[in-house]
C-alpha cells in the first residue's frame, strides 16, 4: 500500500476531515468494505450494502484498526466525509495508481473465464516482475478500486478484472485504471437478459480494447468471431490466442487426462514447449493461452510460460475445484456461478472423469437470462440428457423444472428429481450419492450451491447426515 496521509486522501477525494486528531495520520494498508476485514492503517468505506448500511459499522471498523472511514456523513470517529463514498474510492484508486508510474495495468473480461485466467496471469506474470491482482472476482465499480489500494511502489504489473452489466460499465472501470494491457477472452450468454443480445455483450466487453493507448497491446481470442473482430475497434498492436484458429499463440496436441487436467504444447514466437495443467477442465487451455498471451506480449521467454503455467494452481474456490473423499466419491465444486456456456464445459470435464462411474449432476438455476431463460434451461436439459450423466437433481423453480423436464424427455432412462433449494438438494444428494460416484454441483451464485458442494466434500455426508 502506498501511504497516505488522512490529509491527503481527503485531498485526493474531494472530502473533507471530521472527527480526525491528528490529519498527517497515515493510511498505510488497503481500503475495505467490509468491517471484518479491516487491517490496521486500513481505510474503511462505508457503502450501503445488501440487507445494511456500512455507516453503522463505521466505529466497528476504527476498533479493528482501522486509521478513518469513507463516508458520507460524520460517523463520531475519524472520517473522510464526501458527497459519494463510491466515487471517492474511484478517485483514490487513481491517485493510488498515480503513484506507481511504473507498474502496467492489465484488464480484462469476459463472459466467462475471468477469475480463472486472472489468477493464472498473476502465477505467470512474477517471471517479468512482482504483481498483483484483483482479490477473488472483484470486479466491478467497488471491487476494482479496491484492488488498486493494494498497489505499492514494488509492484510493476497489476491484473484487474473488468465485470460490466451494460454498455458503458467498462469505459467506467478503465477511467478509474487505465489499462495498457487489455485482454477479452469471449462472449458469451452470460448476464445476457440484462444487455439484450450477444451482439450488446461485445460492444459493452470491446470497450476495454477502445481505452488501450496505441501503444498498448490488445490480447483477443482468435476462437470468438465476436472477439477476433474487436481488432478493428483498437490502434494499439493486437495479439491472438486460440486452439480452433490460426493465432499468434496456439495451444498444440491437446489432450485430457482421467481427472480432465489437459496438457498442450504452447506454441508462440516460433518456439514450442508443453505445458500440462493441474486445472481441472479442458475450457481451462483456453484461460492458459490467454495468460500465455499476456506474458509473452510483455515480453516473456515461451518455455518459461510454459513453466509457469504448469506449476499454476488453482486459487478461487467454486470453480472446477475437486475433492476426492476417503470413500471413493468425487465433488466437483463449480458452484461459484453459471451460465449455458460454462454448463457446457462443466459437462465436458465430467464426461472426461466419468471412466465407468456414475455421475450426479446438482444443477441449480442459471440467472439474469432474461426472455430467452426458459428456453436456455431447456437447452442444458438436453445437454445433460446426451452427457452420460446417470442423475440429475435440477434446484430451483420453473427454470429448474424446465431443464429437469428436457433432461427427461431426451433420456427416459435418466434419474431425475428436483429440490427446491440448497438445503433440500444436499438431503436429496445425501440419500442418493454411493461410493465411488461423481457429483458435479453447479448453479448461479444466487442459488447458493456453494454451500452444498462444500457440505458434500466432507467425508461424513452419507445417509443419515442432516442439514447445512
Amino acid at each position: 500500500m502506498i501511504p497516505l496521509s488522512l490529509e491527503a486522501v481527503a485531498s485526493a477525494v474531494g472530502g473533507r476531515l471530521c472527527d480526525v486528531p491528528d490529519p498527517s495520520a497515515l493510511m498505510t494498508a488497503p481500503a475495505v468494505v467490509d468491517s471484518r476485514t479491516v487491517e490496521p492503517g486500513g481505510l474503511f468505506a462505508a457503502l450501503p450494502g445488501e440487507h445494511t448500511d456500512g455507516h453503522a459499522f463505521a466505529a466497528n471498523a476504527v476498533k479493528a484498526g482501522a486509521v478513518a472511514v469513507l463516508a458520507a456523513r460524520p460517523v463520531g470517529v475519524p472520517a473522510v466525509v464526501v458527497d459519494d463514498v463510491l466515487d471517492a474510492l474511484a478517485a483514490l484508486a487513481r491517485t493510488v495508481l498515480a503513484e506507481v508510474p511504473e507498474a502496467t495495468v492489465i484488464g480484462l473480461t469476459g463472459s466467462a473465464g475471468k477469475t480463472s485466467t486472472k489468477d493464472l496471469i498473476a502465477q505467470v506474470l512474477p517471471e517479468l516482475g512482482p504483481t498483483i491482482a484483483t482479490v477473488k472476482s472483484f470486479n466491478g465499480e467497488i471491487g476494482m478500486p479496491l484492488a488498486v489500494t493494494h498497489l505499492d511502489q514494488g509492484v510493476r504489473y497489476i491484473v484487474l478484472e473488468m465485470g460490466a452489466r451494460g454498455i458503458g460499465h467498462i469505459t467506467h472501470l478503465t477511467r478509474i485504471a487505465p489499462p495498457s494491457v487489455g485482454l477479452v477472452l469471449n462472449v458469451g450468454t452470460a448476464h445476457v437478459g440484462e444487455f439484450g443480445g450477444r451482439e450488446q455483450i461485445a460492444q459493452a466487453k470491446g470497450e476495454l480494447v477502445e481505452a488501450l493507448p496505441t501503444a498498448g497491446l490488445a490480447i483477443l481470442n482468435a476462437d470468438d468471431p465476436l472477439v477476433a473482430a474487436m481488432a478493428s475497434r483498437t490502434s494499439a498492436r493486437v495479439l491472438t490466442f486460440g486452439v480452433d484458429n490460426d493465432a499468434d499463440v496456439r495451444a498444440l496436441a491437446v489432450t485430457v487426462d482421467a481427472s480432465g487436467r489437459a496438457s498442450f504444447t504452447l506454441a508462440a514466437a516460433g518456439t514450442k514447449a508443453r505445458v500440462a495443467l493441474s486445472l481441472h477442465g479442458v475450457h481451462h487451455v483456453s484461460n492458459a493461452l490467454a495468460a500465455a498471451a499476456v506474458a509473452i506480449g510483455l515480453g516473456a521467454d515461451v518455455e518459461k510460460t510454459a513453466a509457469a503455467l504448469s506449476r499454476a494452481v488453482l486459487v478461487a474456490s467454486g470453480r472446477m475445484e475437486v475433492t476426492d473423499r476417503p470413500d471413493g466419491i468425487r465433488i466437483i465444486n463449480d458452484a461459484f456461478n453459471a451460465n449455458p456456456d460454462s454448463m457446457k464445459a462443466a459437462f465436458t470435464a465430467l464426461t472426461a472423469m466419468k471412466d465407468d462411474r456414475r455421475t450426479i449432476a446438482v444443477l441449480g438455476e442459471m440467472k439474469e437470462l432474461g426472455a430467452d431463460g426458459g428456453e436456455e434451461h431447456r437447452q442444458v436439459g438436453r445437454l445433460v440428457a446426451t452427457a452420460g450423466i446417470d442423475v440429475l437433481i435440477a434446484v430451483g423453480g420453473d427454470d429448474a423444472r424446465a431443464m429437469a423436464e428436457a433432461a427427461q424427455q431426451d433420456n427416459p432412462q435418466l434419474k431425475v428429481v428436483g429440490a427446491d433449494d440448497r438445503n433440500h438438494a444436499l438431503t436429496l444428494a445425501r440419500d442418493l450419492i454411493q461410493p465411488g460416484d461423481i457429483v458435479l454441483v453447479k448453479g448461479s451464485h444466487s442459488v447458493e450451491l456453494e454451500h452444498t458442494a462444500v457440505r458434500l466434500a466432507q467425508p461424513d455426508t452419507m445417509a443419515g447426515d442432516r442439514g447445512l
